[in-house]
């Protein structure tokens, strides 16, 4: 009797922690990225929140995580936080970042926009925890979830160049970061499909989105974010 009842807490507890995620939440979960995208050109573009808009958006967004990881013991793993996987991700997006670098270097110096100042260095530090807040929410749950729907099949290309037009279109109006993030998007959707790990993702995110800044775009983000409440 009683190893019966151990044998039901045992399933009972694997099947709670193994629960799938029904396409009613993931479509949810995919409406409230857009709803987010769609208040960054509110708060950000029209009314010049950027740093409100960020601090914001990263905690009712961890509050949601912990809310669902409280449900559902296997989302992280699901979305892609974990660490098993880190270096295989890393050794396969290592040659895109050193052929990215070079890139924004070339088309710095070609453009004369090539402006390192230690204004990056905080930059490479906080940047990669907004790039795995971007990458959880354009790439985990709108690829992720887009890939993982039952009742709707969509091809996994479709679903990476939907994403990247997601990432692309959130930049706007700069062209050359929507342009940039559209290429990046692109790997980064085939990567995420391929290997499931946001904290690569992100630290990737961070580190070449802060360069791409100081090289190519020709702003200081750590100027206009934090210096303009120093003044």
């Amino acid at each position: 009797m009683k190893q019966r009842l151990t044998n039901f807490l045992v399933e009972f507890y694997n099947i709670k922690l193994t629960r799938p995620t029904t396409d009613k939440v993931r479509i949810c979960e995919i409406i409230a990225v857009f709803i987010t995208a769609i208040c960054k050109f509110i708060c950000v573009d029209y009314l010049n929140y950027r740093l409100a808009y960020v601090i914001v958006i990263i905690m009712l967004w961890s509050i949601y995580v912990l809310y669902r990881y409280r449900k559902d013991k296997m989302v992280l793993k699901d979305w892609g936080f974990r660490t098993d996987n880190f270096k295989s991700a890393i050794k396969l997006m290592l040659p895109f970042a050193i052929v990215s670098v070079l890139t924004f270097f070339v088309i710095g110096y070609i453009q004369g926009t090539i402006n390192m100042t230690w204004h990056i260095l905080p930059l490479l530090i906080t940047y990669p925890i907004w790039g795995i807040v971007q990458q959880l929410l354009t790439i985990g749950i709108v690829a992720g979830n887009l890939n993982s729907l039952k009742k709707l099949r969509i091809k996994k290309a479709t679903i990476i160049f939907i994403t990247a037009i997601l990432f692309s279109v959130v930049h706007y109006p700069s062209v050359w970061l929507m342009t940039g993030t559209f290429i990046i998007a692109l790997f980064y959707g085939y990567v995420y499909l391929k290997i499931k790990n946001l904290y690569a993702l992100g630290l990737f995110h961070g580190w070449l989105g802060a360069l791409f800044y100081y090289t190519v775009v020709n702003q200081d983000p750590f100027s206009d974010v934090f210096l303009k409440f120093l003044n």
